[in-house]
């Protein structure tokens, strides 16, 4: 029998590579060519690209600001996503009043350049102050009177969530000191000066971290004004706990009232 001879005769074989790498060689100077009119049209229009890619991180930061709620402006209570006050978030506000249920505070939210006022435009300029308390503090009419004086209207504060009632917030409010770069809490500062009782924390888990960090920080407070005796826990002198209890005594009352008849 014959064998056939199956094997591609040289020239054949060197055409074909010869046609494989001029199509390589073709694709290579296409992609070229691209590359290269896209470089060209960018330095042609070098500043509608730079405000092309402007815009996009513009809108970029929207998104993401829009998204987390980080330049809302809170007009109510319920409007505070609810993971705002299971993190803890801080929020920024200015002092419209103090009531006899807490204190009335605007919500001031975080100022970015020219996005923050093209969405307040969008959003308006109308702001309605919301409630908060004191959290875990119960103020007695001194302390009441202490605020009035120590937090003025407009003036700056800081709002810790703690937890959600109603329409009230329950927070850590801070301030800045006066000429001074550090802030205290309003809170632990009340029962420190003896102006206020510490209270159950609404809204927190007993067997929680935040609750036992809070009620050690507020009664640390309480036991420093109860020590030193101020405010609520400031003590008679001698002679006033002496003249009570003669006052108090039903032999001087009696005698006190013979006398006055003669």
């Amino acid at each position: 029998m014959h064998r056939i001879n199956v094997n591609m005769p040289e020239s054949s074989r060197e055409d074909e590579e010869m046609t494989v790498r001029q199509q390589r060689y073709q694709g290579h100077q296409s992609s070229n060519n691209i590359v290269s009119s896209i470089s060209k049209f960018a330095d042609d229009h070098l500043t509608l690209v730079r405000n092309i890619s402007t815009g996009l991180a513009v809108v970029g930061v929207i998104v993401i600001a829009r998204s987390i709620k980080l330049i809302t402006t809170f007009h109510a209570v319920s409007e505070i996503p609810a993971r705002f006050i299971e993190r803890n978030v801080s929020l920024r506000g200015k002092v419209h009043s103090i009531t006899e249920r807490g204190l009335k505070v605007e919500h001031v939210p975080i100022y970015l350049p020219v996005l923050s006022g093209i969405l307040s435009r969008k959003q308006g300029v109308c702001t309605s102050p919301m409630l908060v308390h004191l959290a875990g503090v119960e103020l007695t009419p001194e302390g009441r009177e202490w605020l009035h004086k120590n937090l003025a209207p407009a003036q700056t504060v800081w709002l810790k969530l703690i937890s959600r009632e109603d329409d009230r917030l329950h927070c850590l409010v801070s301030q800045s000191r006066e000429r001074s770069m550090f802030s205290y809490c309003v809170n632990e500062e009340v029962l420190r000066l003896g102006l206020a009782r510490s209270a159950p924390l609404v809204g927190v888990r007993p067997n929680s971290r935040l609750y036992w960090r809070l009620l050690k920080r507020l009664h640390r407070a309480e036991v420093k004004a109860e020590r030193k005796g101020r405010g609520l826990w400031k003590e008679d002198s001698l002679w006033e706990r002496a003249s009570k209890a003669v006052g108090d005594n039903a032999l001087f009352r009696l005698m006190r009232r013979i006398f006055k008849r003669t």
